[in-house]
Formats: structure tokens, C-alpha cells, sequence
């Protein structure tokens, strides 16, 4: 006797089953014994979702820390310029949102890649001799955070691999993965202001290679590529025939001693999608409003990849549409006293805080140049009572009550990042508690010796 399990007509996982036996004989079939078969709940979580890992969460929520209570918390590890209330926006950033929500004429869908008039504003406030857009070459997401993932998602296959900087934005390895893509770490280097080591960056190129991240100014580092970084950078990016996906959120946030250079104005023939968006430079980083821009002067993108964005841009039907609305006046009428306001108070921040730190034995900060963080190396050997950073920042936290993000966060461990937007007298206030915390831990060359042996 023969035995079958037949599907009849049902929904999904929980169609019932039928346990079918059949006879067979000289004589021919004949049906047996037919015993429903019960449905059983099996919901799992997607492979996805299992895939999806943050590093920063993972970390921050296994510290499980209490602040000093005799302290007052100065956290300064959100890269959020709002959290203060020191750097609100322009006052045109917000008429111009409330003009469009008194219109009532963008409350409903917008197409997916945004509206036309949307993404010309942002193509003619972006376009230039060396890097000519039009709106056919911008794509409106929901923040910088969707543009990178889009990016990703048109560029990379599932057992491809991409180029990411270490230390970088966690963000990028947490898609990466989700999508099932690998990631290779490239190398910046402290010692030259975190340039690219280059060297180290062509070696990691191979033929499932899908792109180069490039974060330029950076997060978590602060700095910012000269040109002729840049143009080296682009040199190693067309002798691998590998296309760029260059992240500029922080873009024309840099320091007046600075210049900042769109990747794309120096390229000739490596395609790029840029990445960028109104939350840090406008510190509206809630609006959730992003872009990605299209640089293919070689057309070596082609129809392809302008295509695939289309489709992908359609899984959620394009950002806010209330902010597209107001996005033409906030790039023509918000006054360069604003950004220039911004810039003076970071800079003034980045120095203070370089400088104090600096006079700290067994910290070696990295003076930035931009963006809104500072990176600074604990010399673990003064500190032989500590395993590595996350041990360092939690002892922080809970002696002196300062929170600041360890780079083991960043892929970088044995430095910790500092966010500048905190009011100055803040800043002052946690150098100052860091400076007792090292002194009250450091040892010199013989005090970690002699605690070594005791361990």
C-alpha cells in the first residue's frame, strides 16, 4: 500500500493536508483509509531579518551601565545636532514646511522617485560645469539612511562584496548583511588625518567586487579628502572598474580652514550615486529626507541602474511629501549666515575639545575637520586595568557619568568618538571629567608593569 500527502484548497502554510493510502491489486486502485492532517503554527522570522545586525545596538545595550548618580549624564554619543536645543534650524527652513502644510496641496502620494519640481530644485542647487544633473539624475528617498540602502540594494547581488571604510558608518555593514552581501574593510589612517591607506584598499578589490563606499566628510572620523586624495581615490576606482557610492551627507560641513569637494566633480569616467539629504546640514535630521544623485557622464550606469531605482524607490513610495513640498524654498532662501553660524559653533567646539583632550595623558585625539565628531585613541597600555574601549567608556559612564560611543562600534577598537554639537559649556565640562577619570586610571610604563604582574 502506497501513502500520499495531497494539499486541497487553503491559504498559504495552513492548507489542510490529507493523508491519502491507496490499495493496489491485480484488480486495479482503490482508495484507503483518508485521515485529515492537522495544521500546526510555524512563523519564523524572515532569514532577512535574522541577517539584520547593528553593531552600535548590540554594543550600547550589552553595556548595561549606571551613570554616576552624584553626576549629571552628558552624553556625547548621538550624532543627532537637535538633542541640545542649541542648533535649531532656520526659521525659513520652517516657514517654508509650514507654507506647504497651510496649503493643503501635498497631502497626498507623490510618484515614487519624488516630484519633478522637487528633483529639479535639488539638481540645479547640486549641478555644476564638472558635475552637470538634471532631475532625471535625482532620486528622493526617505533620508540619507534609505538613499545608502537603495545604493546598495541596485548595485550589490547576494554574495557579491562591497568596500567599506574602517572605521566607518555602522549602517553600511548592517544593509550589507541584510542583503547578504560581504564586507570587506578598507583601512583609514590617523596618522594622515584618516586618508584612505590605498594600498590596502586596491588589495581588497577582486571580480565579485560591487562598489566603494566613500565617506567623505566622515562619520565617525571628522575629517574631510583634499582634491588630491580625492583624484587618488578615483584612480584606484577606475583601474578596478569599480563604481563609487559615495556618501556625502555631511557635505560642505567643513571647517573654514577646509575645503570640501563632491567626488563627483572630479571624476571623469567612474560612475557615481552620490548620497545626501537635509539632515545634518539643515539639523533637521527627523524630516527624513534624502537624495541620490546619478553621476554617469560615461554612461556606464545606463538605462540599468537608473531602472532599478525606479523600481526599488517603489517599495515605499517615495519620502515624506511635506517636505518635498517645502524643499525648493529651503535650498533657494535659507541664508549663508546659517550654515556659516553652524560651522563657526563646531569648529569652536572641535578646538576646545582637541585641546583639552590633548592635555590628557593616554589620549591621543584626531583634530577633525569637519562634520560633527572627533576620534580619539586610548593608549591602552596606560590603562592596564581596562581590556579595550568598551571596558574604557563604561568606567567613563558609570564613574563620571560622560557617555561617549566606543569605536570597537566603528570597527576600530581602542578609540572612542566624541560628538561636538553639545553646547561649549558641556563639552568643557566632560574634558574635564574625562581628564579625572584618566588621571584617577592612568599608569606609567612602570605602574602597568608592576599591575601585569600582579594580575
Amino acid at each position: 500500500m502506497d501513502s500520499y500527502l495531497i494539499q486541497v484548497n487553503g491559504r498559504g502554510d495552513h492548507a489542510p493536508m490529507l493523508d491519502v493510502h491507496l490499495k493496489t491489486s491485480g484488480n486495479g486502485i482503490s482508495l484507503g483509509k483518508v485521515k485529515a492532517r492537522k495544521p500546526r503554527w510555524a512563523v519564523r522570522a524572515s532569514e532577512m531579518s535574522k541577517k539584520t545586525f547593528n553593531p552600535v545596538r548590540a554594543i550600547v545595550d550589552s553595556m548595561k551601565v549606571e551613570p554616576n548618580p552624584k553626576k549629571a549624564m552628558i552624553s556625547l554619543s548621538l550624532g543627532d545636532p537637535t538633542v541640545f536645543g542649541n542648533l535649531p534650524t532656520n526659521d525659513e527652513v520652517t516657514l517654508a514646511v509650514k507654507e506647504v502644510l497651510d496649503s493643503g496641496r501635498y497631502n497626498g502620494y507623490a510618484p515614487s522617485v519624488g516630484y519633478q519640481s522637487c528633483r529639479e530644485a535639488v539638481a540645479a542647487y547640486y549641478n555644476c560645469p564638472e558635475a552637470p544633473l538634471t532631475a532625471q539624475d535625482v532620486i528622493l528617498t526617505s533620508g540619507c539612511s534609505q538613499a545608502i540602502e537603495l545604493a546598495l540594494a541596485v548595485l550589490a547581488n547576494p554574495g557579491q562584496n562591497i568596500l567599506v571604510p574602517r572605521p566607518g558608518f555602522s549602517l553600511y555593514k548592517t544593509l550589507a548583511l541584510s542583503m547578504g552581501i560581504e564586507v570587506k574593510l578598507y583601512n583609514l589612517l590617523p596618522e594622515k588625518g584618516w586618508e584612505i591607506d590605498l594600498e590596502h584598499l586596491e588589495s581588497l578589490v577582486d571580480e565579485k567586487t560591487a562598489c566603494l563606499i566613500v565617506n567623505n566628510p566622515s562619520n565617525p572620523c571628522g575629517s574631510v579628502f583634499s582634491k588630491s586624495h580625492l583624484q587618488k581615490i578615483l584612480a584606484v576606482a577606475s583601474r578596478q572598474c569599480v563604481p563609487i557610492l559615495a556618501d556625502e551627507i555631511y557635505g560642505d560641513m567643513v571647517f573654514a580652514d577646509c575645503k570640501y569637494e563632491p567626488i563627483a566633480t572630479l571624476s571623469t569616467n567612474v560612475p557615481i550615486l552620490s548620497c545626501g539629504g537635509l539632515a545634518k546640514r539643515w539639523l533637521v535630521p527627523g524630516w527624513r529626507m534624502g537624495w541620490i544623485l546619478i553621476h554617469d557622464r560615461r554612461d556606464i550606469f545606463g538605462n540599468e541602474i537608473r531602472d532599478g531605482l525606479l523600481r526599488l524607490s517603489q517599495r515605499i513610495l517615495g519620502p515624506c511629501t511635506i517636505v518635498q513640498g517645502a524643499l525648493e524654498r529651503i535650498l533657494q532662501r535659507t541664508p549663508p549666515e546659517f550654515y556659516q553660524n553652524t560651522l563657526s559653533m563646531l569648529k569652536s567646539n572641535a578646538d576646545l575639545c582637541y585641546a583639552a583632550l590633548s592635555a590628557i595623558p593616554g589620549l591621543q585625539p584626531v583634530r577633525p575637520a569637519g562634520a560633527m565628531y572627533l576620534m580619539v585613541e586610548i593608549e591602552m597600555e596606560h590603562f592596564p586595568e581596562f581590556e579595550n574601549d568598551v571596558e574604557f567608556t563604561e568606567r567613563l559612564i558609570s564613574e563620571q557619568s560622560v557617555f561617549c560611543l566606543p569605536a570597537t562600534c566603528f570597527e576600530y577598537p581602542n578609540f572612542f568618538r566624541v560628538v561636538i554639537t553639545v553646547p561649549a559649556e558641556m563639552i568643557l565640562e566632560a574634558c574635564s571629567r574625562i581628564q579625572e577619570f584618566c588621571e584617577m586610571h592612568y599608569q606609567g610604563a612602570e605602574g602597568a608593569q608592576d599591575l601585569e604582574c600582579d594580575k
